[in-house]
């Protein structure tokens, strides 16, 4: 009998970690004496998909953020569905736009062959995620790991725990205040655009038909306003039409976003 590869996905019971860790604080080179090779398996695996596709750093990144926001950074967002339940990866917010679950699949695959049952899939979405930083430009930055994998894993939760593209400032405000951020963490943490597209879908809306109005969003700057209606005529009905969230750079990761 052929032996079934072990994902991420298939995991959905909690992962003990080493007695040491269960119960204390995350640590940046956790698996220093567990799994010293954890970390460079994971930048191995991210930097051979990148090379492939540069796409998949700002899909990498999102997948952390889209797993952290529900139910904390456990990796639930990996979990499959079953014919009971609806799983988070399968979810309108998440499905079809969240990409980058074979890179996770394979970094496991490999650690599972050297250590296994040490390294959580959470821990490596999060160092995938920074991995993505670096290799798209940005600083590298040390992540503590130890997280531990959670077993429930529930669409429903994400409408109300990942914020819709229709919010506003305010909204956004409040949304990640309930998270336990401050507004210049939200403001930080939205920089991450500074790689990746959008669907004109997300945000047509206010090109053509603001609050109903049939007008564009006046908050919105006129010059880039007309750019974005360039990529996004009126009327286009192709779901899969996008446009770079940085148009000045939107394969590196930089400060551009904020301009």
């Amino acid at each position: 009998m052929r032996s079934r590869k072990l994902t991420c996905a298939s995991i959905n019971f909690i992962v003990v970690l080493f007695s040491q860790s269960v119960h204390s604080q995350l640590q940046v080179g956790f698996y220093g004496n567990s799994c010293s090779l954890a970390e460079f398996i994971v930048k191995d695996e991210v930097r051979n998909s990148f090379f492939r596709d540069q796409g998949v750093a700002a899909d990498l990144v999102r997948l952390h953020f889209h797993d952290c926001f529900v139910r904390g950074c456990d990796a639930s967002v990996l979990i499959d569905s079953t014919p009971s339940n609806k799983a988070e990866k399968d979810s309108p917010a998440n499905n079809p736009s969240l990409r980058g679950f074979e890179v996770i699949d394979n970094a496991k695959a490999r650690l599972e062959a050297i250590c296994k049952g040490v390294v959580s899939c959470a821990d490596i979405v999060a160092f995938a995620a920074r991995d993505s930083v670096e290799l798209t430009g940005g600083l590298s930055y040390g992540v503590p790991a130890g997280r531990r994998d959670g077993k429930i894993s529930l669409a429903s939760e994400t409408l109300t725990d990942l914020p819709p593209p229709s919010f506003n400032v305010d909204q956004l405000t409040k949304f990640f205040s309930n998270k336990g951020f401050t507004q210049e963490e939200m403001v930080t943490l939205s920089g991450a655009h500074t790689i990746g597209r959008s669907h004109c879908t997300s945000f047509s809306n206010r090109l053509y038909n603001f609050n109903g109005t049939k007008a564009q969003d006046p908050s919105l700057d006129f010059i880039y306003a007309s750019w974005l209606k360039r990529q996004c005529p009126q009327g286009n009905t192709n779901p899969n039409l996008v446009v770079p969230m940085d148009p000045s750079s939107p394969g590196s990761t930089d400060v551009g976003y904020y301009s």
